[in-house]
């Protein structure tokens, strides 16, 4: 057997957004182009009965939001024109060649067809005509508060976001149907299009009010008002709609800021009432788990099943389990195994088509049946690599962490086992997410070069209830960090096989800060890997594109506070660090800028610690998930080499 390496990620595929037409189940292939550098997705169905696998062509290298015409005579979806902007394309189902229904100077962002199948209703937006260009550098200028978005960059203050819709059998018969000077979602068209709905925020006028709702929108008279009016503050987005009337919102009402855990809401149209159903239940609704693999997966959508009982998707100690639930608010588990649901449609009362990975499975597609409780594999992209290649077996484990609370984490053991080998505690960003039984390419190849892996979930993250999601709400560093060294202690105990003079520390955002937290606090560690991470609060609130939420809603404090945003920066206690530390940061990283990472680098070198700063251009906060595919395999690398190092 073979062992996984940095560059299997070019053999490994992954499977995302399915969908129904009769027997034919319609998905997106996603795969990694060495040679070109680049992610490239390609729609393929399968046959329920036959189990045909067949590709459908076209002249894209990247295709996403799959759907089926109502009429069912077209597969639609999204895919870069030769100007690299997204336009809707039409696939016949019968046979032919798929086709341009749009040509938007701007792309397109996303469509919904209306009830017939005759029309698509579409977004994009739209850009003053340019002056004349200069040979020469232009100023740039803002004057709004968020002015900037990670992965994105500058966000222009003079653009037009549009709604249109376009007749399918007269394209260039395209209106614009409502256009504001702020970015909004549509989500739902009524089937006598008398009205939508869309998302936005609570108040495009006040820029330091955060959250967003679902606002009913007349087409008629151009009326419209807030489904969550009666709740002031809070953030909600739109779930699923039954009967152009019962429609569920998936939110929360800002009670505890960022860390409010989402909850199901039923908004009755014809009433005019809202409802939390899920009011008594200590549950997460939707999929805070992480991995390093999945590619354009949209999650396991919320669905009725009948006109009274609905569908949702839990994260929950690591799984995303699914939960049923009803107009009266009574709730009951469905379907709960060791897996990461990744993407989820109902194609009848009893059968979901899933994506689906495990802690060593990349990535599959099969069929759900919620009677059984059993999942049919259909097809597994990466059947004969995984045939090839030795991978380690996560166990998963529960401790005691801080005030004896139980903390879940899991520990992967090196492919090869030996006595006294190394290992590195790595720590997740967020910290409002989770690790999970998800497979992780990164932490399989640290064990194919002989070290063990531990991952632990912390206070702070999603799946363990409100309490132990809220508990670190400004107080970072304090009983987060105590969870992450009783849970070392922990594996040191049960795997005396771990050689405790040779155990590393890394992590990535919220994992960063945490990182250059530790190297602050103890010496334990050998050697340290920084990423994305935090270093100053007080800089970090003014140059983030979150900054100012993250630091009120988080940290629970502001610029009026320095002294507690110094004292819970990393930076304020690296005096004291003596761990050899790598700091890796992506230049385009507006979440957690790269000044970040340069303060903890000087201030570590003013230490004369060994230090050493890499930073990746045209990358941004995503590198390690969605970065360029060469890059990927450098931050890898560079990791490798300075734990071996050490």
């Amino acid at each position: 057997m073979e062992k996984i390496t940095k560059e299997s990620l070019f053999d490994l595929k992954s499977v995302a957004q399915p969908v129904q037409c009769d027997e034919e189940i319609f998905y997106i292939e996603n795969s990694i182009n060495k040679e070109e550098n680049r992610y490239e997705s390609y729609i393929y169905s399968y046959h329920l009965k036959t189990g045909e696998k067949k590709r459908w062509g076209n002249d894209s290298h990247s295709v996403s939001g799959l759907s089926i015409s109502p009429n069912k005579k077209y597969l639609s979806f999204l895919a870069a024109d030769s100007k690299k902007k997204q336009q809707i394309m039409l696939m016949p189902i019968q046979g032919g060649r798929a086709f341009n229904l749009t040509d938007e100077k701007e792309g397109v962002t996303s469509f919904i067809w209306n009830e017939t199948g005759a029309s698509v209703y579409y977004q994009t937006s739209q850009l003053p005509e340019e002056e004349e260009k200069s040979d020469f550098p232009q100023s740039k200028s803002w004057s709004k508060l968020s002015y900037k978005l990670d992965g994105a960059g500058l966000l222009p203050e003079n653009k037009q976001y549009q709604l249109k819709k376009i007749d399918v059998a007269f394209e260039s018969n395209s209106h614009t149907i409502l256009e504001k000077d702020y970015s909004f979602s549509l989500k739902h068209v009524a089937k006598d299009e008398s009205f939508m709905l869309i998302e936005e925020d609570l108040d495009s006028e006040d820029e330091w009010r955060y959250g967003s709702t679902v606002y009913y929108y007349d087409l008629k008279d151009k009326h419209s008002y807030s489904l969550t009016k009666e709740i002031a503050e809070g953030s909600f987005s739109f779930g699923a709609i039954k009967n152009d009337n019962l429609c569920l919102l998936v939110g929360n009402d800002f009670t505890h800021g960022f860390v409010t855990q989402d909850k199901i809401y039923l908004y009755d149209i014809k009433k005019a009432t809202l409802t939390c159903l899920t009011e008594n239940e200590d549950l997460q609704v939707g999929d805070a788990l992480i991995s390093d693999f999945q590619q354009k997966n949209k999650g396991v959508s919320i669905e009725w099943l009948d006109d009274e009982s609905f569908i949702f998707p839990v994260t929950e100690h690591g799984k995303i389990v699914l939960y049923q639930g009803t107009i009266q608010g009574e709730v009951k588990e469905l379907y709960n195994e060791r897996l990461h649901l990744t993407d989820g449609v109902l194609i009848d009362d009893d059968s979901m088509i899933v994506t689906y990975s495990t802690l060593t499975n990349p990535s599959s597609l099969g069929l759900l049946n919620l009677t059984t409780k059993k999942i049919e594999e259909l097809y597994n992209p990466n059947g004969t690599v995984l045939s090839k290649i030795e991978l380690s077996k996560p166990e998963m484990f529960w401790f005691k962490g801080a005030r004896d609370w139980n903390i879940q984490g899991w520990y992967m053991p090196p492919v090869e086992s030996k006595e006294n080998h190394k290992a590195i505690l790595y720590i997740h960003g967020g910290p409002q997410v989770a690790y999970g039984e998800s497979f992780f390419h990164e932490m399989q190849v640290y064990t194919a070069n002989g070290y063990g892996v531990i991952l632990l979930n912390p206070r702070g993250g999603q799946g363990y209830g409100q309490e132990f999601v809220k508990s670190i709400l400004g107080d970072y560093g304090n009983e987060d960090y105590e969870d992450l060294m009783l849970g070392l202690d922990y594996c040191l105990t049960e795997y005396p096989e771990i050689d405790k003079n040779q155990v590393y520390v890394a992590g990535g955002s919220y994992g960063g800060f945490m990182t250059n937290w530790i190297v602050g606090h103890t010496n334990r560690f050998k050697a340290a890997v920084t990423q994305r991470s935090i270093s100053n609060w007080l800089s970090f609130y003014g140059t983030s594109d979150i900054g100012p939420f993250f630091v009120k809603y988080q940290l629970e404090s502001d610029l009026s506070d320095v002294e507690k945003l110094w004292k819970m920066s990393p930076l304020s206690h690296v005096h004291k660090a003596k761990t050899p530390l790598l700091v890796l940061h992506g230049e385009e990283d507006l979440r957690c800028p790269q000044e970040q990472g340069e303060q903890m680098y000087t201030a570590m070198k003013k230490n004369e610690i060994p230090t050493k700063m890499v930073v990746y251009p045209e990358s941004s906060h995503g590198l390690s998930r969605q970065g360029l595919p060469n890059l990927r395999m450098d931050r890898i690398q560079q990791i490798i080499n300075w734990f071996e190092e050490y």
